[in-house]
């Protein structure tokens, strides 16, 4: 199995992306759900977000992450999103790592990975065997942003300047969706890629090294065990 990274800019339409890949029959590793599930309340980070930032950023009666709040303190100072992303992300890659051993064992040939942050964290970067990135106009991205967010036009920029800028990350993809157009047109471009991975042999060279691997391991150890029962039967 190998991993395809889809990432992009903020209110690109990655979802719109992978809504297609799903739709496919393609499992998608969506990081910003998982990213909303480890701050549920009572859930560890959830805890360590409450001691770090107080009750300001959580909704008195249900308890739940007031996302909107903690976005003005963490998108105003790079301290405190440094201390948010502290918190949170070892939590959201374990539970990436849990998904995709997951979907290993179910022998599925490649897993779609939604990473909005692939290239500004570089964590998994090493591990993508093709990564996608979803781009559009910027008066569109501004535009779509601060009507899906409800942001002034000044947030709404401060927002897109705390990534990477689309270009560089297109420059540095192996396949780039243009998403300025028509529903269709971009649903169009993601059925040409998706052909493409689909066509690949990847997962068995993958696999092959992966039961390669295993298969030495488990081969060392039976000798230890054997030279360990001879050696002790000897004396």
């Amino acid at each position: 199995m190998f991993l395809i990274g889809l990432t992009g800019g903020i209110a690109t339409g990655k979802s719109t992306v992978s809504n297609v890949f799903r739709e496919s029959g393609i499992p998608v590793i969506d990081a910003d759900a998982i990213a909303r599930l480890v701050v549920e309340p009572g859930k560890p980070a959830w805890f360590k977000i409450k001691a770090a930032f107080g009750d300001s950023v959580f909704y008195a009666e249900s308890g739940e992450l007031d996302r909107d709040a903690l976005g003005k303190i963490i998108f105003d100072s790079v301290e405190k999103r440094k201390i948010l992303n502290e918190i949170t992300h070892p939590e959201i890659h374990r539970v990436i790592y849990k998904e995709v051993i997951r979907y290993f064992f179910l022998g599925h040939n490649f897993v779609v990975m939604d990473l909005p942050l692939l290239f500004e964290n570089g964590i998994m970067l090493n591990f993508m065997h093709k990564i996608i990135t979803v781009t559009c106009e910027e008066d569109i991205q501004l535009t779509r942003l601060m009507d899906r967010n409800h942001l002034s036009e000044a947030d709404a920029k401060k927002r897109i300047r705390q990534q990477m800028p689309l270009e560089q990350k297109c420059n540095q993809s192996h396949f780039v969706i243009e998403n300025s157009g028509t529903l269709q047109d971009t649903e169009e471009q993601t059925a040409k890629i998706l052909a493409v991975l689909q066509d690949s042999n990847q997962h068995w060279k993958i696999r092959g090294v992966i039961f390669a691997t295993a298969a030495i391991l488990f081969s060392s150890i039976a000798w230890i065990l054997n030279y360990k029962y001879k050696f002790i039967s000897a004396n």
